[in-house]
């Protein structure tokens, strides 16, 4: 660290539309692909830190999934007599510089420099959002492509999608649900709450007669899910509501296209240690 400069570690909370990312971390090397995590270190470069800056995010989210708020930390170091960013210009420069419309920094705050977002986060939420009776793609209103998950059973049996949540309840080995090569230490997780209910039918984007976005269901999960433990709701849960066989799920659901149709809620932290 150079003599008199500052080094001021921050935590940021993002969100993003993930239709055109190959997930939120960043795609090192020349590849088409690229991550969310990509553009938000691009738009650091132009913070003119000493040291590169590089986002440690809380969690990694597939391609095409959407986050109302994801989180990460980062290190800015000032050159010498200049004083740390004040959170309110972080998240005003992030946001000035990134070159993506679909990624947005909500806020930031001053953190000591021993916090890690992935380490210190208590739990993170996902929800999933399906759509019923949808048989052709031109069946699906514009501002929900690629926004929920459309199936073309007419109905779901919602009761006994609640009873099946319920068995997720609890601490349990998702072993079965991990991708290979999974960065994740352990395959057992605590889910905290896991809820089925009907979205609010009072969007403005969609026409009363074809409100039809159906049960979406929320789980909180402690230290977070498996790289794709998502296909654990994804599967079991709509195959119940459907009264499917789990082994033809896959056969029997894909009406529209799935899309991308998880949305990953803020992570939680207990004390952000002298924000």
């Amino acid at each position: 660290m150079g003599a008199g400069s500052v080094r001021a570690r921050y935590l940021v909370y993002f969100q993003y539309l993930g239709t055109d990312f190959n997930g939120v971390a960043a795609v090192r090397g020349a590849q088409h692909a690229i991550g969310v995590q990509n553009y938000l270190e691009e738009a650091a470069e132009r913070l003119n830190s000493v040291v590169p800056v590089k986002f440690t995010i809380s969690s990694r989210t597939d391609a095409g999934v959407h986050a109302l708020s994801n989180a990460a930390h980062l290190d800015v170091q000032r050159r010498s007599g200049r004083p740390p960013f004040s959170p309110e210009v972080l998240t005003q420069a992030l946001n000035t510089h990134l070159r993506h419309p679909a990624i947005r920094v909500l806020q930031a705050f001053r953190v000591p420099s021993h916090f890690h977002a992935r380490h210190a986060a208590t739990s993170r939420t996902y929800l999933y959002r399906l759509a019923t009776g949808c048989h052709r793609p031109d069946q699906l209103p514009v501002f929900e492509r690629n926004r929920c998950w459309a199936l073309r059973a007419d109905c779901l049996d919602v009761a006994a999608m609640r009873e099946a949540a319920q068995h997720l309840l609890g601490t349990h080995d998702f072993r079965a649900f991990q991708s290979a090569g999974s960065p994740a230490t352990s395959p057992v997780r605590t889910l905290r709450r896991a809820s089925v209910s009907p979205d609010p039918a009072s969007s403005p984007f969609v026409l009363p007669e074809e409100s039809r976005v159906l049960p979406g269901w929320g789980a909180e999960g402690r230290e977070g899910c498996l790289t794709c433990q998502s296909s654990l709701p994804r599967g079991w849960i709509p195959a119940v509501g459907e009264k499917t066989p789990l082994g033809e799920k896959h056969q029997a659901s894909d009406g529209c296209g799935s899309g991308a149709w998880s949305l990953r809620a803020s992570p939680s932290y207990t004390d952000r240690c002298g924000e």
